[in-house]
């Protein structure tokens, strides 16, 4: 949406029609919301910017037949290395030579994917946050591989759709999750020890921190299935982290398939 919006040629891969229709209804929807914000006294201006921001994007469900003449190519699959280091294996043989790898991934290694290709030099992260019209941060992910030229095209890019770039090297978690995992991570422990209640947690970090979301309510938003794939991951790189330790609770909602929002229940319960 974002990059459709700024005039950029996007195309949209999924596994099905069905999927990527409901992908393109959902962008419509978040585009009439923004310009009703942004073209608040000019509804035909913004039913102009809608129809130009659509007209940039379309949808396959056939990777193979789009990438060859891409310029970027920015996954944002599951947060499974394996899945995401054959995806770039079989890509890479059909991409220009001058196309640039990129990973969405808020936890995994961007280095061990680069190694799955051999253009480990034209491979990096671009870390965008949710809801990514709204949020204007993007993380830049530079490997020791990354060339010079890659990593200020990533930056450039970030700021040609209208985000504020800011640059990390490939260290578990980046910044942001690097430190706001572990925060989530230890209310969940608060709330175990019985120590305080979920609700109270919430509350205080809202009023007493300032954050929009108390941490129980950020969890369920991310996904408890997403939070879990993080925490395990690290966990297994730093197996004596206390940070990394995972969480009894958290892993038997998963279990119990209670993933949060997208479920209708995670901690809390949704209708």
């Amino acid at each position: 949406q974002v990059a459709a919006a700024s005039g950029h040629t996007v195309v949209l891969v999924d596994q099905s029609d069905e999927i990527l229709k409901k992908s393109t209804k959902g962008i419509e929807e978040s585009l009439k919301r923004v310009t009703k914000k942004k073209f608040a006294d000019k509804p035909e201006a913004g039913a102009e910017f809608i129809k130009k921001t659509l007209k940039n994007l379309t949808t396959s469900t056939d990777a193979a037949s789009v990438v060859h003449s891409t310029d970027l190519v920015i996954e944002a699959i599951v947060e499974n290395l394996e899945c995401l280091s054959l995806l770039y294996a079989v890509y890479m043989f059909l991409i220009s030579r001058h196309t640039i790898f990129a990973s969405n991934t808020s936890s995994l290694q961007i280095t061990k994917m680069a190694n799955a290709t051999t253009r480990q030099d034209r491979f990096g992260g671009l870390h965008f946050f949710n809801p990514v019209p709204m949020m204007k941060l993007v993380e830049v992910i530079k490997t020791p591989m990354t060339s010079q030229k890659t990593f200020e095209s990533l930056v450039d890019f970030s700021k040609a759709v209208g985000k504020s770039p800011v640059s990390c090297k490939d260290t578990p978690g980046f910044i942001v999750n690097r430190l706001l995992v572990p925060y989530m991570m230890e209310a969940v422990r608060l709330f175990e020890r019985g120590d305080a209640s979920k609700e109270d947690i919430d509350v205080a970090m809202k009023l007493g921190a300032g954050y929009p979301m108390g941490p129980f309510e950020l969890l369920d938003y991310v996904g408890l299935d997403t939070s879990k794939y993080i925490i395990d991951g690290w966990h297994s790189l730093e197996p004596n982290n206390p940070l990394f330790a995972p969480s009894p609770l958290l892993n038997k909602l998963v279990e119990e398939k209670k993933l949060g929002k997208k479920t209708g229940e995670g901690f809390y319960k949704y209708k």
